[in-house]
């Protein structure tokens, strides 16, 4: 299979602006995921960005970089002009998170591995919730799955609601890497917003409400974005 990796890099973040290019030990964000995105044997990685200055940045280290519309919702859009604009074609196409300089290139492989089964058209990561403070918090995303390992449903919210208990029940939390068959990535992009996207700001219920399966891969890795600079600043005494 030929895999495209691409990393969307905005410059607006409403609670950390700029944040593709700060510095961390020496080395700009965006660098250090794209350092990490290469050990993979992924055929193409490209940075998609809609600033000049992180642009020009990545032209600096010398790695693939593509300008795109400034309009975009989110990131799949963005993979989706990346992959419109190339004059190759490719079998899966990878969203590398741009703000998880830290994330584990195994992790990468592993949502690229669901796709040796024909029928995967989208696929993501999980990992079991250890911190029970976990569930009352809205910015880690909750999973539940069905028998087939196939998301049911995403939610902020604890999901399922324990009302009788379950011995040795798992909580899921999601680890938002998206893989997707290029031709499945092209028909969501076209997809409408939903009620349901717009009340959880979770753009993965508009697949859902439409009848796609997503394939959950279960990881034992974690991935630390940086959203705001406190975490920036949790991170560095994790890392170094």
């Amino acid at each position: 299979m030929k895999i495209l990796g691409v990393i969307p890099a905005r410059y607006a973040s409403t609670r950390f602006p700029a944040k593709p290019l700060i510095d961390i030990k020496g080395k700009s964000m965006i660098q250090r995921v794209y350092e990490q995105a290469i050990q993979t044997n992924f055929s193409k990685i490209i940075i998609a960005t809609d600033d000049q200055r992180i642009y020009e940045h990545v032209q600096s280290f010398q790695a693939p970089v593509m300008m795109t519309d400034a309009n975009h919702l989110n990131g799949t859009e963005r993979c989706a002009e990346v992959v419109a604009k190339l004059n190759e074609s490719f079998d899966i196409v990878i969203n590398i998170q741009g703000d998880e300089p830290f994330v584990d290139p195994q992790m990468l492989m592993q949502v690229a591995e669901a796709f040796q089964n024909e029928s995967t058209q989208i696929t993501t990561l999980i990992k079991p919730i250890q911190d029970i403070s976990y569930l009352q918090n809205p910015s880690i995303i909750k999973v539940v799955k069905n028998l087939q390992n196939e998301a049911l449903y995403f939610s902020r919210s604890a999901i399922p609601y324990e009302r009788n208990k379950i011995a040795d029940f798992k909580y899921y939390k999601h680890i938002g890497i998206y893989a997707f068959r290029t031709a499945c990535l092209q028909d969501l992009v076209k997809l409408k917003s939903t009620a349901l996207e717009q009340m959880e700001s979770l753009e993965q219920l508009r697949w859902l409400e439409n009848g796609y399966k997503i394939k959950l891969v279960e990881t034992h890795l974690e991935a630390d974005s940086i959203d705001t600079p406190e975490d920036l600043d949790r991170l560095l005494q994790k890392y170094f």
